[in-house]
């Protein structure tokens, strides 16, 4: 997945907001709250998500991603797509969407309402 695919994806989703940020990083939000982040690793794109508690102790595993540095230090369960082969754009689609997915089922009632989610 390109960085360009990558911003249109996170666009398509919903009532989502993009501001770059973290030495340009396309940072993701829907109601303020951080859903998917892309930024750089190596001169290539790397794509960050947060995870369920079981993808997160699987994902790591596989060639191309790892526990996303600053997250995961802190204790929360977000995995960085850093290198090939990693995930396939549909597979990395279906973790962004489970990511933005969780992070709403956290927001308020009120606000999910007043952002028709």
């Amino acid at each position: 997945m390109t960085r360009d695919e990558f911003n249109a994806y996170c666009k398509s989703i919903g009532p989502t907001t993009h501001v770059v940020q973290w030495g340009n990083s396309d940072v993701w939000k829907i109601g303020g709250k951080l859903f998917a982040v892309c930024g750089w690793a190596d001169d290539a794109p790397a794509f960050t998500f947060k995870v369920s508690d079981m993808a997160f102790e699987i994902l790591p595993d596989m060639d191309g991603l790892r526990p996303a540095p600053y997250l995961a230090s802190r204790g929360m369960k977000w995995i960085q797509h850093y290198a090939e082969p990693g995930l396939s754009d549909d597979e990395l689609k279906r973790h962004i969407k489970a990511s933005y997915d969780m992070v709403v089922e956290k927001l308020t009632k009120k606000l999910r309402a007043e952002l028709g989610v």
